[in-house]
């Protein structure tokens, strides 16, 4: 089945789904170990797990570490950018955020600030101005860092358009991760040079969805689950494109060679690319992994094209 290269750019690894934790009740062990091994096995070979605050962020860099494929981010989610004013002293906040982000890339493990953005579907959490103040901030942390950003936009493009377009030279490249906008929203982000889309479950719901991610190129596009949140469900208008599936067994019924009913996971972001290959047309599902691949590689990890180039010249040289 690993015949396929791809990139899972979003995994919240430090969720309680991954420690057997739903809902406040611990239904098995921690299976972090055993969701990779169905991920490599099903041609994912790195997976970028998500920090959405300063403590989470600190575990998602501890988690990466156990793993020479696994790497996170480092930042604060829209919808927690009250710890930012809570904690006392924002600009500590701010620094200690900093370096969090210098250790991770001295380590090799950092390969983002976010995730960071607007998400105006759940202002419950966290009111419009603090948003929008602590998502500028971040850009900052990407310039002082000349990091890459991963990036989260619901139901505000104005004003993250806006706010992007401010700070378009204070970041290399980013990502819209989990997209669910319109046709509108998506080439309001297709504008800016260094920005790509994120698809994964939640990309592909309705027809409409799907419409509008067909209007991606794959030069601009990339994969992710966003697990264990945003699975392709039966009720979900991709799903018919779905060729690769894997026996699934209730969380109370927990058994290790089986994916947890209702819980998304890495191996998983096989099924988004079968849905963008089958709904775009694309006959040759390992072209467009390869693209994607690609993509996701000169943003986060532009050291390997460098190598790949240093490579192919080194094989040329020596062909003379």
């Amino acid at each position: 089945m690993a015949s396929l290269r791809m990139i899972d750019i979003a995994v919240n690894f430090t969720d309680g789904m991954f420690k057997g934790v739903y809902h406040g009740k611990n239904c098995h062990l921690p299976d972090i170990a055993t969701v990779l091994n169905r991920a490599w096995s099903a041609g994912v070979d790195r997976i970028i797990v998500t920090g959405g605050s300063l403590a989470e962020s600190r575990e998602a860099l501890a988690i990466a570490e156990t793993d020479a494929r696994l790497f996170c981010t480092v930042g604060v989610h829209p919808t927690r950018c009250n710890e930012f004013e809570e904690s006392g002293d924002p600009e500590k906040h701010y620094q200690d955020l900093f370096s969090l982000a210098n250790e991770g890339m001295q380590k090799g493990k950092v390969v983002a600030i976010g995730e960071c953005g607007l998400d105006y579907d759940r202002l419950q959490f966290c009111p419009v101005d603090i948003q929008k103040k602590y998502f500028e901030k971040q850009f900052e942390l990407a310039y002082a860092t000349k990091l890459p950003m991963f990036l989260h936009m619901r139901a505000a493009a104005a004003d993250f358009c806006e706010i992007v377009e401010r700070n378009k030279n204070r970041f290399t490249g980013g990502v819209a991760h989990s997209f669910t906008g319109s046709a509108l929203d998506r080439d309001k982000l297709l504008s800016f040079d260094n920005m790509y889309i994120g698809v994964n479950g939640c990309s592909l719901k309705t027809a409409e969805n799907l419409d509008v991610m067909k209007g991606i190129p794959v030069e601009r596009m990339m994969i992710e689950t966003d697990s264990p949140y945003c699975e392709i469900k039966n009720t979900h208008a991709g799903m018919k494109f779905v060729k690769s599936t894997w026996p699934s067994k209730k969380k109370e019924k927990y058994d290790q060679e089986c994916i947890v009913k209702g819980r998304n996971e890495p191996c998983l972001v096989r099924q988004v690319l079968e849905v963008v290959a089958g709904y775009k047309g694309l006959v040759d599902i390992n072209q467009l992994s390869s693209t994607l691949y690609h993509n996701t590689c000169r943003v986060f990890f532009p050291q390997d094209l460098d190598s790949a180039a240093d490579a192919l010249l080194s094989g040329h040289h020596n062909t003379n």
